[in-house]
C-alpha cells in the first residue's frame, strides 16, 4: 500500500521511501523516513496536490509522488539508533575576543523566525513572511551592543546543506568563504525534530554556533516541556529560548553569543554525532584520506569530516571539491568502496542510511530532553485552513481576497490622493509665484513639480496595495495559494511553489524574480522568470489608475481586478508555450511546508508596508526625478522659434486688436467688455496650445516620437504615447510622469485631475485624424494592454540576467514581450475599431 491510497483523517507508517535522484533526497530530508507515522490531512481542492502531517508539521505532496512511498499500519523498525555523541578536543578557533567586531550568520529552516530576529536585533526593515523563500539572497546589517559591532548576515532558508538548491549552496559557501565568528542557528521549537536535522550538518561542520530556540511561547502554551539547557550541554551548544516577533530574550541570546565569542562559555565542546559503529568507520576512512598533509589547502577551509560525510551522501560540490586533492584518486576508491560496502550492509541507499543516522539520534537526543504534552495543537489555525483551503470556497474566497484588495486602493486611498495633490499644487504655486520666468523655473514645475508630482499621488494606492500583501503572506496564507493552485500550475508545465513569487510581482518583479530561486528545478526556475513580468507590478499600477480613472470611472476595482488576471492568463498560455518548446522537464518533486497561521504583529505590517512605500519613494527622488527631467530637456530643446512664427505673428495681430477695441470703448456696458475679453482669452489660449504642441513636435522628443509613429499608430498611439513607453523602458512610473511633462501639466491646479482631463481633451492637430481625440476608452484599453505586457524596467532585465547567469535570456524577454504587446495592442485597437468602440 502507498501513502497514495491513504484517506483523509487516516494514520500509518512509512516502511519504505522509492524513488531516486532528487526526490528520494529531498523526501527524506523533510523527514519521509521509515517507521514515521504520518497523517492525510486534505487533498487540494482539486484533489492534488496531499496534504500530510510528520513529524508534527504539515507538508504537500503530489499524488504521483506520494505513490513512491510505501506504508504499513504497523510501526515499522528503522535501521537507526540512537549512539549518542563522539568526544573530540576542542577546535583551535582562533581567538578573536580582542578585535570588538563579532560577525554572525543566521542559519534556519523556512519559517523559523530567523528573518524576525534579524529585524528585532538590528532595527532593519527586511521583510518577513509565513512561506518558504521569503530570504533569497543574503541580508546584512550593523548594530552596536554592550561594547562589540555587531554584523549580522541573514542567509537563506534552507533545510538543508547539500547540493540540492542553490539557498543551501549558498548558505553552505557562504560559511566555508566567509568564515563567521559565529554561526546563529534559529530553531521552531514547535518542530524540533524537523529542525534539529539542519543542527546536525552544522555540527559536522566544526563551526562556533550558538542556537535560538524560537517562538518558545507557543511550545510552552501547547503543554511540552523541553529540557534544552540537557540538550545544550549534550551538543556542546549553548541554546537560548527567543520569541523573535516580541523581541523577547534576544538580550540574553546576544549576552550568550558575545561569551561564545570570548571563550566563556564552559559548556562549549566540539562533539560528532555518533552514527554508528559501521558508518563511523567508513567516515574514519575517507576521513584520513583526506587529512593528508598536502590537502592542508582544503582541509584549512572544510572540515575533513563533514567532506567525508558529504562524499559518502555523493553530494556533487563536496565530490567536486575532492577534485583538488592531492590524492584525489585515493579518496574517490576509498568513498565508492564504502559506499558499497554500508549500501550491502543495511541494504538501503547510502543517502538514506545517514538521514536515518541522523534522525535516529535527533529521536534519541529528543527522548531524554522533550515531553510532548500529546494535546491538539494549532486548533484555531485548523478550522481557518478547512475554510481557506476548502474544495469549493477555496478558489472564490482567493478572488475576493484578491479583488478586495485592488477595491480598496482606490475606496481608502482617494482621500490621501487629493492630500498629495493639494500639496504638489501648493509647492507648484509657491515656486510660480517666487522663482522669475526662465529656464530654471521651467524646470522646476513642468520637470520636477509635473513629472514626479504625478507619480508621487499614487503613494497611497501603493502603500494599500503592499498592505494587503504583507498581511496574506505573513499571516501564511500565501503558502496555501501555492497548495490549492499546484495542479493548474502543474498543467502548464510548473510547480505549485512558481505561483509564490509571481503572487511577488504584484508587488515588484525585481525581488519575485530573484524568489525563484525557491524552486529546484532549473527548467521551472527559467520559465517562471520568463513569466514574472506579466504580474503587474506596483510601478505598472499607477499607469492603470491614471487612464482606469479617466475612463472607466464606474468600474474601477472590476477593470483594475480584470487587468491582473488578463496577466495571470496571459502568463499561463505562455507557460505552457515554453513548456513544448524548452527542454524536458525535470522530475522535481511537489514539496512544500504548508506552515501554520500565525497573526502577523501590526508592527511587522506596517514596517513591509512602509518599507516598500519607502523603497517607491526613493525611485521618485532617483530614477524618476532624473528621468523627468531628461524628458524635460528633450521636449523643451531646441528653443527655436522657426516653426512657430505665424502663430506667433497671429498672437500679436489678436492682441493688438483687443487692445485697440479696448482703448476705443467708451461707453460699452460690463457684459460686452467681459464677452470681449473672454473671446481674447480664448483665442489666445488655443493659439498657445497649438504653439506649445506645435514646438513640443519639433523638439528633440517629438522628433523621436515622430519618427516611431507609423510602428504605433496601427495601436491608436500618437507620438507623446510612444514616447513615455520609451520613458518606461527606465521605470514603468515614468509613463505617467512622461505623460504629464508632455501635457504641460499646470501645478498651480490639482495635478492629477487635471492630467486626466488633459488626456481626455487632447485632440489631433494635423493629419487625416485632425480634430479627433487622441485617448478614447478603446485607445485606453489598448495601450494598457501594451503596457501590461511590454518588456519591464531594465531593473528587471538586469536581476534575470543576474539570476539566469546569461544575457541571452535578459534579451529574449525584452524582445518576445514587446512583440506579443505590439500584436496583443494592434489586436484590441483593430478588432474594437470594425466592432465601432
Amino acid at each position: 500500500m502507498t501513502l497514495r491510497e491513504l484517506k483523509q483523517g487516516e494514520t500509518a507508517y512509512i516502511s519504505k521511501v522509492k524513488g531516486r535522484g532528487a526526490f528520494r533526497k529531498r523526501i527524506i530530508e523533510m523527514g519521509f523516513i521509515v517507521g514515521k507515522e504520518v497523517t492525510v490531512i486534505k487533498k487540494a481542492p482539486l484533489k492534488d496536490p496531499i496534504e500530510y502531517k510528520i513529524m508534527g508539521y504539515n507538508v504537500s505532496l503530489r499524488a504521483a509522488e506520494a505513490g513512491l512511498i510505501e506504508i504499513s499500519n504497523q510501526t515499522c523498525k528503522n535501521n537507526s539508533h540512537y549512539n549518542g555523541v563522539i568526544e573530540v578536543p576542542v577546535s583551535n578557533h582562533e581567538l578573536k575576543y580582542n578585535q570588538k567586531v563579532i560577525n554572525i550568520a543566521l542559519v534556519g529552516n523556512p519559517n523559523c523566525g530567523k528573518t524576525t530576529i534579524f529585524n528585532y536585533a538590528s532595527n532593519s526593515k527586511e521583510r518577513v513572511g509565513n512561506y518558504s523563500g521569503v530570504t533569497v539572497s543574503a541580508k546584512n546589517a550593523r548594530f552596536e551592543y554592550n561594547g562589540y559591532s555587531i554584523n549580522i548576515i541573514d542567509l537563506p532558508g534552507t533545510y538543508s546543506i547539500t547540493s540540492y538548491t542553490p539557498e543551501e549552496l549558498y548558505v553552505r559557501d557562504h560559511i566555508f568563504n566567509e568564515i563567521p565568528d559565529i554561526v546563529l542557528n534559529v530553531i521552531d521549537s514547535t518542530n524540533l525534530e524537523r529542525n534539529l536535522y539542519l543542527t546536525t550538518q552544522l555540527i559536522d561542520m566544526d563551526i562556533k554556533m550558538v542556537v535560538a530556540l524560537n517562538m518558545f511561547d507557543e511550545l510552552e502554551q501547547n503543554g511540552n516541556a523541553f529540557k534544552y539547557d540537557v540538550l545544550g550541554k549534550m551538543l556542546g551548544i549553548p541554546m537560548m529560548p527567543t520569541v523573535g516577533s516580541k523581541g523577547q530574550g534576544l538580550h540574553e541570546l546576544f549576552d550568550k553569543i558575545i561569551e561564545v565569542y570570548e571563550d566563556k562559555e564552559p559548556h562549549i565542546r566540539h562533539i560528532h554525532i555518533n552514527y554508528g559503529q559501521s558508518i563511523e568507520e567508513s567516515i574514519k576512512k575517507i576521513q584520513d584520506c583526506i587529512k593528508k598533509p598536502d590537502n592542508i589547502n582544503i582541509t584549512s577551509i572544510v572540515c575533513p569530516r563533514f567532506i567525508a560525510i558529504k562524499a559518502l551522501e555523493g553530494d556533487k560540490e563536496e565530490i567536486k571539491r575532492i577534485k583538488d586533492c592531492a590524492n584525489h584518486a585515493e579518496i574517490y576508491q576509498t568513498i565508492d568502496e564504502e559506499t558499497k560496502k554500508l549500501e550491502t550492509l543495511f541494504n538501503d541507499n547510502i543517502e538514506t542510511i545517514i538521514t536515518d543516522a541522523k534522525y535516529g539520534f535527533i529521536n534519541g537526543a529528543l527522548k531524554e530532553t522533550y515531553t510532548s504534552s500529546k494535546k491538539e495543537t494549532h486548533t484555531k489555525s485548523k478550522k481557518i485552513d478547512n475554510l481557506l483551503t476548502h474544495p469549493f470556497l477555496s478558489y472564490p474566497i482567493f478572488l475576493f481576497f484578491m479583488f478586495l484588495t485592488f477595491e480598496a486602493t482606490f475606496i481608502l486611498g482617494a482621500k490621501p490622493q487629493e492630500w498629495i495633490e493639494s500639496f504638489t499644487a501648493w509647492v507648484g504655486q509657491l515656486i510660480s509665484l517666487n522663482i522669475p520666468d526662465g529656464i530654471v523655473k521651467d524646470a522646476l514645475i513642468d520637470g520636477v513639480i509635473g513629472g514626479v508630482g504625478g507619480v508621487l499621488v499614487f503613494l497611497p494606492n501603493i502603500l494599500i496595495l503592499f498592505f494587503f500583501l504583507s498581511l496574506m503572506e505573513d499571516s501564511g496564507y500565501m503558502a496555501r495559494v501555492a497548495f490549492i493552485v499546484d495542479k493548474f500550475m502543474h498543467k502548464i508545465g510548473l510547480h505549485g511553489r512558481s505561483f509564490i513569487p509571481l503572487l511577488m510581482g504584484f508587488g515588484c518583479n525585481v525581488p519575485a524574480i530573484m524568489a525563484t530561486r525557491t524552486i529546484e528545478s532549473p527548467r521551472d526556475r527559467l520559465i517562471t522568470m520568463l513569466i514574472t513580468p506579466f504580474m503587474s507590478c506596483s510601478a505598472r499600477y499607477t499607469v492603470y489608475i491614471l487612464l482606469i480613472s479617466a475612463f472607466f470611472h464606474s468600474y474601477q476595482g472590476l477593470i483594475l481586478f480584470g487587468i491582473y488576471v488578463a496577466g495571470i492568463i496571459i502568463a499561463g498560455i505562455i507557460a505552457l508555450v515554453f513548456k513544448k518548446t524548452l527542454s524536458k522537464k525535470e522530475d522535481i518533486p511537489f514539496v512544500m511546508e504548508l506552515p501554520p497561521y500565525r497573526m502577523p504583529t501590526t508592527k511587522a505590517i506596517l514596517k513591509h508596508t512602509w518599507f516598500k512605500g519607502s523603497q517607491y519613494l526613493k525611485k521618485i527622488g532617483g530614477t524618476i526625478l532624473l528621468a523627468s527631467l531628461i524628458i524635460w530637456a528633450l521636449g523643451y530643446f531646441p528653443r527655436s522659434n522657426d516653426y512657430t512664427k505665424d502663430i506667433d505673428h497671429k498672437i500679436e495681430i489678436i492682441t493688438s486688436n483687443y487692445q485697440k477695441t479696448n482703448n476705443n470703448t467708451i461707453s460699452v456696458d460690463s457684459k460686452t467688455i467681459d464677452q470681449s475679453k473672454e473671446k481674447y482669452e480664448k483665442e489666445i489660449s488655443n493659439l498657445e496650445i497649438k504653439k506649445e504642441f506645435i514646438r513640443q513636435e519639433h523638439s528633440y522628443i517629438g522628433q523621436l516620437g515622430k519618427a516611431i509613429e507609423p510602428v504605433i499608430s496601427p495601436l491608436g498611439f500618437d507620438w507623446k504615447m510612444g514616447v513615455s513607453l520609451i520613458a518606461g523602458g527606465a521605470a514603468k512610473e515614468i509613463v505617467v510622469s512622461t505623460l504629464g511633462v508632455l501635457y504641460q501639466v499646470n501645478t498651480n491646479d490639482n495635478s492629477n485631475d487635471q492630467l486626466i482631463e488633459r488626456i481626455k481633451q487632447q485632440k489631433y492637430e494635423t493629419g487625416k485624424d485632425a480634430g479627433k481625440k487622441v485617448f478614447t476608452p478603446l485607445v485606453a484599453i489598448s495601450f494598457i494592454t501594451f503596457i501590461l505586457i511590454y518588456f519591464p524596467c531594465i531593473a528587471v532585465i538586469a536581476t534575470i540576467k543576474k539570476e539566469a547567469g546569461k544575457w541571452k535570456y535578459a534579451l529574449f524577454l525584452a524582445t518576445y514581450t514587446t512583440i506579443l504587446a505590439w500584436i496583443a495592442s494592434f489586436i484590441v485597437y483593430q478588432l474594437g475599431t470594425l466592432l465601432g468602440f
